[in-house]
């Protein structure tokens, strides 16, 4: 059983930063790929970003790539999402998504490889 927990959302100007945790409950925090995934009112759940089980690869969707980085703390069992420069478009409910030993990085794009989710956290880009 894996559960996981979002934190760090808010509201923030155009241009600001916040740092999204995401609290990962499992007895084997490092065989755990985690992604980020968002969805704004009325779209689709579109992927974010994804970190592999052992922390060496991330990967980025174009939209924010250069803005956005994710990491993972094996001894907090916590993935992190820093988000720099954002902008309006970025508004959206962020969740975090386990994926059990996923490693590749065309099965953590896809919203179905993981099996396990939290419950959101509200992001807000205003002015």
């Amino acid at each position: 059983q894996v559960q996981l927990v979002e934190s760090g959302g808010g509201l923030v100007q155009p241009g600001g930063s916040l740092r999204l945790s995401c609290a990962v409950s499992v007895r084997t925090f490092s065989t755990i790929a985690v992604g980020w995934f968002r969805q704004a009112p009325g779209k689709e759940r579109e992927f974010v970003a994804a970190i592999t089980y052992g922390g060496g690869s991330t990967y980025y969707a174009d939209s924010v790539k250069g803005r956005f980085t994710c990491s993972r703390d094996n001894a907090k069992t916590t993935v992190y999402l820093q988000m720099n420069s954002l902008n309006p478009e970025d508004t959206a409910v962020y969740y975090c998504a386990a994926d059990p030993g996923g490693a590749r990085e065309s099965r953590l794009r896809r919203l179905s490889s993981y099996d396990y989710w939290g419950q959101g956290t509200q992001v807000t880009v205003s002015s």
